[in-house]
């Protein structure tokens, strides 16, 4: 039986009641089944290029999934959310047992190609995101400094190796093997946190590729997501993954050079960290997501409760089940203007949260509750009233809950500033990185006077932005934001 087929209708009346009760963060109705009640269809956005509509909300891989509690049975969550209409899903080689919950999940769904009843069109109806750590293509690598391969099990190979080991975690028996007909939607060159990490990702792309040496996870992949054997690793030539992608926690320039090195249009999506309170760190919202959004990339939004360091857990990552927050918000920090402050950031498509529990009465229900807060359009707050929100979360730790992100810099200098002369003089220089308010844009000093305005856009390549002048001696190129506040290059002359 499929997920549609399971669900019940909600009124509209109920709807709005039970709306407005979560908003009020207060149990005033009556208990209605969180395994049966369903709500009216889930709001959806176009996912960037990708060809798929994707729902407000999607379901983390983490939490219970991975870190499961006593009690808690994480087949039922991910059930739970193909009973709500929930159409993205995440995991990752690097989250334990969450790719096997998925397959247990997928069992009962009628989601294994090729045994009896496989429910294609539910499979299609879904958009399945792994990652993998590794960002070498194979196994053998070289230990660099500064560059992580890591998987659940350690098991040494590359991501090629982890594209296969999710499909046979999730449609086969977690023994190398898959059936013919499965794959994964994305798979994530994930927490890409060095520029090291970046170099290693695309070499055979911007390097000479060797075939008989190691290279990067990118050309690689390629392979498998067009059936192609440029690299050797795929002689069937196999189709197992439709989209490739980035995530990032830490680094918003370090990401930003990754998209801006994507001469291929390889990468299709993005996981970022982002929440209320980005804007208290080297932010993503003025930075990377620009940049992703500019060249039309699919981008998810994670780390919106700063892994439950909003409310319960001490800031750190999360590696045991008593790290798993099982609460909705709390009086002074509720759930649903942390889910509307990322949800209306300009460039984001979808969130993930990892959820903790399920409940049958859905104000107890992580899943209902967050479904429900999720339910908002991408203009529906003005700046004003997103920065209403920042001030709620600022209620948590004082706003010190971002663990994974760089501190604030404040507005930079516009970068690798470059003066050449011929007839006259060219000035290039690459993108300033913006502090808590947007890049506006940029004057050119020449001898002391404006002589010139370049708007700021987000750079989408190494190609800099540029100004020609016929004559002068003294030059610099300012920064200014929406605000008014400058960031000058040192002194550049002829």
């Amino acid at each position: 039986m499929t997920s549609t087929k399971r669900r019940s209708k909600l009124s509209r009346r109920e709807f709005m009641r039970l709306s407005a009760a979560i908003a009020a963060g207060v149990s005033m109705l009556p208990a209605l089944s969180c395994t049966s009640t369903v709500i009216p269809s889930p709001m959806k956005r176009r996912f960037g290029r990708i060809n798929f509509d994707v729902t407000t909300i999607g379901l983390g891989g983490q939490s219970s999934l991975q870190w499961t509690p006593e009690g808690i049975e994480p087949v039922e969550i991910i059930l739970k959310a193909f009973d709500l209409g929930i159409n993205y899903y995440d995991t990752s080689n690097a989250y334990g047992p969450s790719q096997m919950n998925y397959g247990k999940a997928f069992r009962k769904l009628n989601l294994i190609p090729g045994q009896k009843g496989y429910n294609q069109e539910l499979r299609n109806s879904i958009f399945l995101t792994t990652k993998t750590m590794v960002r070498w293509a194979k196994g053998g690598y070289p230990k660099l400094d500064n560059v992580r391969n890591s998987t659940d099990g350690d098991h040494g190979e590359g991501a090629v190796a982890d594209l296969k080991r999710s499909l046979s975690q999730m449609f086969g028996n977690n023994d190398g093997s898959y059936p013919e007909g499965a794959y994964v939607d994305m798979i994530l060159i994930h927490n890409i946190t060095n520029p090291e990490e970046v170099d290693v990702v695309y070499k055979g792309l911007e390097t000479q590729l060797d075939i008989n040496e190691n290279f990067g996870a990118l050309v690689a992949l390629r392979d498998f997501r067009d059936g192609t054997n440029v690299t050797g690793l795929n002689p069937k030539n196999e189709k197992l993954v439709r989209h490739l992608g980035l995530s990032g926690h830490y680094s918003a320039p370090v990401m930003i050079d990754m998209i801006q090195r994507d001469k291929w249009d390889l990468l299709d999506g993005m996981l970022v960290a982002i929440n209320v309170n980005d804007r208290r760190y080297f932010n993503m919202q003025y930075n990377v997501i620009p940049v992703a959004q500019a060249k039309n990339m699919g981008i998810i939004a994670m780390k919106v409760f700063s892994d439950g360091t909003m409310y319960t857990k001490e800031p750190g990552w999360s590696n045991k089940p008593e790290h798993v927050v099982r609460i909705i918000g709390t009086e002074s920090v509720p759930s649903k203007p942390l889910i509307e402050y990322v949800l209306t950031t300009p460039g984001i498509h979808t969130l993930i949260i990892g959820t903790g529990l399920i409940d049958d009465n859905p104000i107890n229900c992580q899943l209902v509750q967050n479904y429900y807060a999720a339910q908002i359009a991408p203009d529906a707050l003005n700046e004003n009233e997103r920065r209403e929100l920042e001030n709620i979360g600022a209620r948590a730790r004082n706003g010190d809950t971002n663990y994974f992100q760089l501190p604030d810099r404040g507005l930079t200098p516009p970068r690798n500033a470059l003066l050449t002369k011929s007839e006259g003089v060219t000035l290039s220089w690459d993108t300033s990185y913006a502090g808590n308010e947007p890049i506006a844009y940029y004057e050119v000093e020449c001898d002391g006077k404006i002589v010139g305005t370049v708007r700021h856009s987000p750079q989408v390549s190494k190609d800099p932005f540029s100004f020609e002048i016929r004559s002068g001696k003294e030059f610099k190129i300012v920064a200014v934001d929406t605000i008014g506040r400058k960031s000058a290059t040192e002194l550049l002359t002829v």
